[in-house]
């Protein structure tokens, strides 16, 4: 994969010159050195939840104790087998004609305690294989070395609540560049921070804490802290043999519900709150946490009768050393909402909802997936990515994931319609706002244990079929139509109604 910068974009547009309008016949072309490629995280595609010496991960120890909080009680102990069918995988890579191939490595299949003094040689094997299959293809991957799936046995310890954590997770990530170093130069520390902490530890997805507005703001802490240290350790360690380390945030777009001048600053601090919560201590040129969220959840926690912040504080140094921790940012885009002011009285009930203050929703004709969450709506992945590039000096991005869900099947000529929506809309950032975005990664490239939502929901190009002894992947329409664009570089003229 090349990151020299780009210095120029080459849009190559035949029929009418609007760039949105796809009645007529065009042609869309992403740059010479874009990178086209697909996404999938260990717990969700991996299955061999016990296998040669695996310890247990927060998600088994949650999906086998409260299988009640799962879709139709699923879990992820087999699904696509990744584990032993690894090799399927990347030939369906080769098929698709990617550039690159994101995947997360499982800490407890790598270190089962959570802590290096027990390495588990077999997890190395494994890793080291699926990269050696990549190289020898000639697809980059692109690795992402905390996808959710914590250690249980760190857990037991207080998890991400828990300082020492980052001290530990500075070991996991020596271990992951000493072995897989040679194979492996692109690096993401964490998928999702917003998710994982706010789900995790404020709400109903493993370790399932249900305590938003204080376990989630430690989590998110001990992250950045986390991220930093391992950051400046590549820095001055290893700058020799990796060539990229950053992190991967996810932004939904967030627009006023109204013209109000209330709902327009509600959503610019939901903004803060959302993606700065994040972004801001590391992309910002001051760091620290976002002033206004500083402000909002000093004075709510003081009003509720708190001795101190519920939002902890860095030190100096650490703001020092979290500042400018990334060579890129990764972005995970899929939908919008909407953002409104919450007049009512700030609850006596902590929550980062009520330090957030803003009330979302989203337009019910906003076309729908097979997920309740997300609606399509491409206007907000331009808008997101003009926001990126006006808060944080346009830094350079790399999409790590987008994507739809759709009930199964072969023909899924709605997601191709959201591919080419949204497409159209990142190439506009682009071409017209002059954006820096270095590539583009479809979540997912097969179907797979989606959390909580079990396999009720499927975004891969590739069907599974879970209750086959092989787990067999069958291509779907829009698998075809990636194709012709990641070996293009432009985006296919396609007949949507198929």
């Amino acid at each position: 994969m090349s990151w020299t910068l780009i210095t120029s974009l080459v849009v190559i547009t035949l029929g009418c010159a609007d760039a949105y309008n796809i009645e007529s016949p065009n042609t869309l072309c992403f740059p010479e050195h874009f990178s086209f490629g697909v996404a999938t995280a260990a717990y969700q595609i991996e299955g061999a939840w016990n296998v040669s010496g695996k310890g247990e991960s927060i998600w088994d120890r949650y999906t086998h104790d409260k299988p009640e909080r799962i879709f139709s009680r699923q879990n992820g102990d087999v699904t696509t087998d990744s584990y032993h069918l690894y090799k399927d995988d990347v030939s369906m890579l080769v098929q698709l004609g990617v550039q690159h191939y994101r995947f997360s490595i499982s800490w407890p299949r790598i270190l089962p305690s959570g802590l290096s003094n027990e390495v588990n040689e077999d997890g190395i094997r494994y890793y080291l294989e699926l990269l050696t299959e990549l190289n020898n293809h000639g697809i980059t991957p692109i690795v992402t070395m905390y996808h959710w799936d914590l250690p249980q046995a760190l857990q037991d310890l207080g998890g991400w609540t828990n300082p020492t954590i980052a001290d530990y997770f500075v070991d996991y990530a020596r271990v992951l560049f000493d072995n897989f170093g040679s194979r492996a130069k692109t690096w993401l520390t964490f998928n999702e921070p917003m998710s994982f902490c706010h789900d995790g530890y404020g709400g109903n997805d493993a370790p399932g804490a249900r305590s938003s507005g204080f376990e989630d703001y430690m989590c998110a802490h001990h992250v950045l802290r986390a991220h930093g240290m391992v950051y400046r350790m590549y820095r001055d360690e290893y700058a020799d043999k990796i060539d990229y380390v950053g992190i991967t945030l996810d932004f939904s777009w967030l627009e006023p519900a109204t013209t109000s001048e209330d709902d327009q600053k509600a959503a610019e601090i939901a903004r803060q709150f959302y993606m700065g919560w994040y972004a801001h201590p590391i992309f910002s040129k001051t760091g620290d946490y976002p002033p206004i969220m500083r402000e909002r959840v000093d004075a709510i926690s003081k009003l509720q009768h708190f001795p101190r912040s519920r939002l902890p504080r860095f030190t100096p140094e650490e703001v020092k050393m979290i500042r400018g921790s990334a060579d890129f940012l990764g972005l995970n885009h899929y939908t919008t909402y909407l953002i409104s002011k919450n007049k009512g009285k700030i609850s006596l009930l902590p929550s980062f909802e009520e330090d957030m203050g803003g009330i979302i929703s989203q337009k019910k004709e906003w076309p729908k997936s097979n997920s309740t969450w997300l609606k399509v709506v491409p206007w907000g992945f331009r808008k997101s990515l003009n926001w990126v590039r006006l808060e944080y000096d346009n830094p350079k991005v790399f999409i790590t994931e987008n994507g739809m869900s759709l009930e199964r099947g072969l023909k899924d000529s709605r997601r191709i319609n959201y591919l080419d929506g949204y497409l159209k809309s990142l190439l506009m950032a682009m071409a017209k706002d002059k954006c820096r975005v270095y590539g583009y990664t479809y979540w997912s490239l097969l179907d797979n244990f989606e959390w909580t939502r079990g396999f009720s929901e499927r975004f891969g190009l590739y069907d599974v079929d879970y209750e086959s002894p092989n787990k067999t992947r069958t291509p779907r329409s829009s698998a075809h139509y990636f194709k012709e664009l990641a070996q293009t570089r432009c985006i296919p003229a396609w007949n949507y109604t198929t």
